[in-house]
């Protein structure tokens, strides 16, 4: 049911406020209206967007959330992201610049067009929605699932929608067990509509800087590094900006996302794809490099990547690989960028 109620959402401390709908919760109501409260994953695991109940009531909406300690309980901290305002509140956090959405997150229906397979388990999932929704390549958007309990957040592989094409496009890895994809992959069918709430994240294309950029990806992290990718050779202004393109999978049948790079002007060129595969079983025809996609890296590019700007998305695992790499070889981490939620 729509629940058209407006709560006020203040600031303690900063004479700031802003709205919340009755059926949003505190920090997506905030990135709306523009004001810049700290976040990562959204979905409760990181604990990032927490605040101090100053004044009124909240509902929590996944009291269970990783993010969300016993601690915070007894200080009366909430997750912005879990949290839906049972009347006015002031709230006490400190908004930062630097999660300022570079566009105002908005909710719109999606339908499903198309489905294909990428890999064994990686499908892109294609949504025609009802309306424009303008995004920087690497963002990422919350689905609400019908059945499922709270929203998923997947990467787009497409670029900002026009009024001429207004499909957004994800590819998404079924996870063993995960109730979000098993709707995805076993329930959803052409013509069927979700709620998507978007846009979000972080980790998205900085298009003021012409460093050349290094995209590392596993999984489904290859989604926002596709977006990334098409999103410079879209560019005219990053025409001398150069892609080195890693990525990383366990076996050969996972190693995807050439065919979509080859697609793009300049592969070959200013634009370099490398699969590397860290198991092989006896006889597996395989002529890429063997390990793991951040020793690749470095091998490949050692000091210099204190030059390039880098974005990475995947499993846990890689990420804090590759992060222990950049440090270790002091690139600064302001040309390093990521989100949590992967």
């Amino acid at each position: 049911m729509m629940d058209n109620s407006r709560n006020r959402v203040s600031l303690a401390g900063i004479e700031q406020s802003f709205e919340c709908a009755g059926n949003d919760v505190v920090l997506r109501a905030a990135l709306r209206a523009g004001v810049a409260l700290p976040y990562e994953c959204n979905v409760g695991a990181c604990g990032n967007c927490k605040f101090e109940l100053v004044e009124g009531e909240v509902d929590v909406r996944w009291p269970e959330s990783p993010g969300w300690t016993e601690k915070d309980r007894q200080r009366n901290r909430y997750l912005g992201c879990q949290c839906v305002p049972k009347g006015d509140v002031t709230i006490k956090v400190r908004p930062n610049v630097h999660y300022a959405p570079p566009h105002a997150p908005r909710i719109v229906a999606g339908r499903l067009t198309d489905r294909r397979a990428i890999t064994h388990d990686i499908h892109e999932f294609r949504f025609e929605i009802a309306g424009e929704m303008t995004f920087e390549p690497g963002q990422y958007a919350l689905l609400a699932l019908p059945g499922v309990e709270g929203q998923r957040a997947y990467s787009m592989s497409s670029i900002a929608t026009t009024a001429a094409n207004r499909e957004l496009h994800f590819q998404i890895r079924r996870v063993p067990d995960g109730k979000g994809t098993a709707f995805l992959f076993d329930t959803l069918h052409p013509g069927q509509a979700i709620e998507i709430d978007g846009p979000y994240g972080m980790a998205y294309l900085r298009r003021d800087v012409k460093r050349d950029v290094l995209l590392i990806a596993g999984g489904s992290g290859l989604a926002p590094m596709i977006s990334i990718a098409r999103g410079i050779t879209a560019d005219p202004a990053m025409n001398d900006v150069k892609i080195h393109f890693v990525y990383g999978g366990r076996t050969t049948r996972d190693i995807c996302g050439q065919d979509m790079l080859s697609a793009l002007p300049g592969y070959g060129t200013r634009l370099k794809y490398d699969g590397v595969v860290s198991a092989l079983a006896d006889g597996e025809p395989w002529e890429g490099a063997m390990g793991y996609a951040h020793e690749f890296a470095q091998a490949v590019h050692g000091d210099n990547l204190r030059n390039m700007e880098i974005y990475f998305a995947g499993p846990p695992l890689m990420g804090q690989a590759i992060q222990k790499m950049l440090i270790g070889l002091n690139v600064p981490m302001s040309q390093v960028h990521f989100d949590q939620f992967y």
